[in-house]
């Protein structure tokens, strides 16, 4: 017996349900079993499980101290991937991230070059301090960004999948830093702000991180757990008001008429690529509160962190004293 269409359709939907809801189970047991380890942080912890359940990376800016390297370490192993940290440093070489090939003589007396690879051929690399490496170090690292693979030598080397990168940045210290260049802003996904802990959060830091035995974060997910909500989160329904929202957002932040009065403000502004972004976050951000569809307001609340750093103000803005955080909520008042 023939099935029909309509059935078909049924079970179809009836199995994208049913791993959206083992997805989101495994999300959910994540996002927990991160936050049992850091404290005061659930929208840091929120935003940077966003980026990697979009498949992107994430820029932390933060003063020192605030447990960013231990985010990344705890992620690491919550999400069941292989997790590396570099320290960039002004004398950081390519060939120190992505690693470099060696003269070898075998037994028989022939000599070959074997590849050596270097600390970015992980799943989760932690980028520490990245504006203090040379741009050509920075640049190196933007080829596996974007590329998912390096070169060395003319030959091409593929990452591990998944691949993500979590770079951190100290606002205060910007003696001796290079500035990260705008094409290289624009591959992270988000630019997370990572504040001070409230007064109960550091209270429960002190009690818990100076005792004799401090809680260690345990596997929630696997590689390819996660590698599987990428791929569902993709295909999560986006209405057609949410759509409409992220583009008359985006591109009401860019010079021009569409921004009205605030188009005058802004230098230049985000591209597709923000777009983009902001399309897959707010599926990722439905999916991490156990709905299957995002609102108009996932875009309202991921709108600052996917915009701000491909943005820029006018100089006569920023003599005025207006900020790219208030020309984005200025922008974000618009949305009824």
């Amino acid at each position: 017996m023939a099935v029909s269409t309509s059935e078909g359709l049924e079970k179809f939907e009836d199995m994208i349900v049913r791993a959206a809801e083992s997805a989101a189970g495994h999300v959910r047991a994540a996002k927990a079993g991160i936050g049992a380890v850091i404290f005061g942080q659930d929208l840091i912890i929120e935003r940077a499980l966003i980026t990697v359940l979009c498949g992107g990376h994430a820029l932390l800016v933060g003063v020192p101290g605030l447990a960013k390297t231990k985010l990344v370490d705890t992620m690491g192993t919550v999400l069941g991937l292989d997790a590396r940290r570099i320290q960039f440093t002004p004398d950081l070489m390519p060939s120190d991230i992505l690693g470099s090939e060696v003269l070898e003589e075998s037994p028989g007396g022939k000599r070959n070059f074997r590849f050596i690879p270097g600390p970015v051929f992980a799943q989760l690399l932690m980028a520490d301090e990245i504006n203090r490496a040379s741009p050509r170090t920075q640049s190196a690292l933007l080829q596996a960004m974007q590329e998912q693979h390096v070169t060395v030598a003319g030959a091409r080397h593929d990452l591990p999948r998944p691949f993500h990168v979590l770079a951190t940045q100290n606002p205060l210290e910007q003696e001796g830093t290079y500035p990260l260049p705008e094409a290289q802003l624009d591959r992270f996904l988000m630019e997370i702000d990572v504040y001070y802990p409230d007064l109960e959060a550091e209270r429960r830091i002190l009690v818990e991180t100076t005792g004799a035995e401090e809680t260690k974060p345990k596997a929630a997910m696997t590689a390819d757990d996660l590698m599987a909500a990428q791929r569902l989160i993709r295909r999560l329904p986006v209405g057609e008001s949410v759509m409409e929202t992220i583009l008359m957002l985006v591109r009401s932040a860019r010079p021009g008429p569409e921004g009205g009065d605030l188009g005058k403000l802004i230098a230049w502004g985000p591209g597709p690529r923000a777009s983009q972004a902001l399309m897959l976050a707010v599926r990722a951000r439905a999916l991490l509160d156990g709905r299957f569809a995002p609102s108009v307001d996932d875009v309202i609340e991921l709108a600052e962190p996917v915009l701000k750093h491909r943005m820029a103000l006018t100089f006569a803005a920023r003599a005025d004293g207006e900020t790219i955080p208030d020309v984005i909520g200025r922008l974000k008042s618009r949305i009824g």
